[in-house]
């Protein structure tokens, strides 16, 4: 039984973002083919939206001749927009039921990383990776690499004849499909003549402006033609290195940052044979014996938004202010629709240092109201995000977070249970003497001081 709860936490962290308050009562029961089996029942899909009236917003409304005041004004509503989807991004995280699909949407939100000073392109580009997360990776592909939003952050919209840029179509094959050392200089430079022209209109629909294609023969990764962009993405979805470096980033954001070859070679071979069936490939991670080795349990170091969305399923939490969650992304280094580059969010102990563990630790006293935050940024943080400036204000808006949890239903929900077997991964190393010693033996403080032990950051 202790086995099968663990492994049935295993897989909630791994395919969503851990248990929810609500399935506390029967984790233990389940199988772990039913449990599974309910993460692969997709509910009806709702569009990730904002209420804030869009304004038009084209890519020179920004530039030096915008009058001050009616650029602020549009900076204004670019913000309020990107937070509402921000907040209704996180929100789907903490509540949907469709764990798999945020939690998988999640990562291509990394994989496929856009940063662009229009919230519509943003909306667009979010619809895309979560419609599609569970689809067909050629699919997701195709959409991804003609959203304004990825057009836009990578500079295909400048990219025309006898004018190439090379950007969008170095990182389509570095970062989105096969990685380096699958292409050559000369095939990012034929893979840009082929993308001349993929652009899009005012309104945001994607657009091939054939009076700025290029035209002419071009040779890419061994095979000659007059290629599209269409070829191209095509011609690298051929590969089976594209097979392989997807499974393999799949496999160490969802199983372990040390890969197993042999599992690789396998899970990259059935990717591809299938013709990219994403949710076949995460049915046979799920479904394996292997992923429920204990080398692959508790070993990943939960990134800031994989925190925060776990401890609100566990707590019922009302926030009279959740903008203030767009806070602590910022502090600790994860703001969603803003990664810090084309690359995505790093992993693993990156995001652990002096400053941010000491939040990731205070954060269940913050939100229980025990403390306030107390947090100083490093001189070279690179996560401020302009957030420097009104850190005074940022500290005084913390010292009441404006947080309630009903402490109440989570006592009768834990009443005959402990606490760290249904919080904890890694049991081992966790001292529930020193634990409980700092706790009046409350149920309230138990769960409070669990989740402000090393163990709790990981999954």
């Amino acid at each position: 039984m202790a086995d099968s709860l663990l492994h049935h936490k295993h897989l909630l962290w791994r395919a969503g973002f851990g248990a929810g308050i609500n399935q506390i009562g029967d984790l233990k029961n389940k199988t772990t083919k039913t449990l599974v089996n309910e993460l692969f029942k997709e509910e009806s899909f709702t569009e990730i939206n904002y209420d804030t009236p869009d304004v038009p917003i084209s890519d020179d409304m920004m530039d030096s001749r915008t009058p001050a005041e009616k650029k602020k004004e549009m900076q204004r509503i670019i913000r309020e927009q990107s937070n509402e989807l921000n907040l209704n991004f996180l929100n789907q995280m903490v509540n949907s039921k469709d764990q798999l699909r945020e939690k998988i949407a999640f990562f291509w939100h990394g994989h496929f990383a856009s940063r662009v000073n229009n919230s519509k392109f943003s909306k667009q580009l979010l619809h895309t990776i979560r419609r599609n997360a569970l689809g067909n990776f050629k699919d997701l592909l195709f959409e991804v690499s003609q959203s304004p939003a990825m057009l836009n952050f990578l500079n295909n919209q400048q990219n025309k004849k006898d004018h190439p840029n090379e950007n969008f179509a170095r990182e389509v094959m570095e970062l989105f499909t096969m990685g380096r050392g699958n292409y050559t200089e000369k095939d990012i430079r034929e893979g840009a003549r082929a993308f001349t022209g993929w652009g899009y209109d005012k309104e945001g629909n994607f657009k091939e402006r054939k009076n700025l294609h290029d035209d002419g023969t071009k040779t890419f990764l061994g095979k000659t033609g007059n290629f599209t962009g269409t070829d191209i993405l095509n011609i690298i979805l051929e590969q089976k290195a594209t097979a392989t470096f997807i499974t393999t980033k799949i496999y160490k954001f969802f199983v372990n940052e040390k890969v197993d070859n042999n599992i690789i070679e396998q899970l990259s071979t059935d990717f591809y044979k299938s013709g990219y069936d994403l949710k076949k490939l995460m049915n046979d991670i799920f479904s394996s014996s292997w992923f429920y080795d204990q080398k692959n349990i508790g070993n990943r170091i939960k990134s800031p938004i994989e925190l925060m969305a776990g401890m609100m399923r566990m707590l019922p939490m009302n926030i009279q202010n959740p903008e203030n969650l767009i806070v602590y992304q910022k502090l600790l280094g994860q703001m969603l629709l803003y990664p810090p580059n084309v690359a995505g969010w790093p992993n693993g102990k990156s995001w652990i240092d002096s400053s941010t563990l000491m939040v990731r630790l205070q954060i269940p006293q913050i939100w229980s109201g025990l403390r306030p935050l107390e947090y100083s940024p490093r001189q070279d943080d690179d996560i401020d995000m302009g957030m420097k400036s009104r850190e005074t204000a940022m500290n005084k808006s913390f010292k009441n977070p404006n947080i309630t949890i009903d402490w109440s239903r989570l006592e009768k929900v834990f009443a005959d249970k402990n606490c760290e077997d249904y919080l904890i991964q890694n049991m081992k190393t966790l001292d529930m003497d020193s634990v409980k010693n700092f706790s009046d033996k409350s149920i309230k403080m138990n769960i409070i001081n669990l989740m402000s032990t090393p163990e709790y950051q990981l999954c």
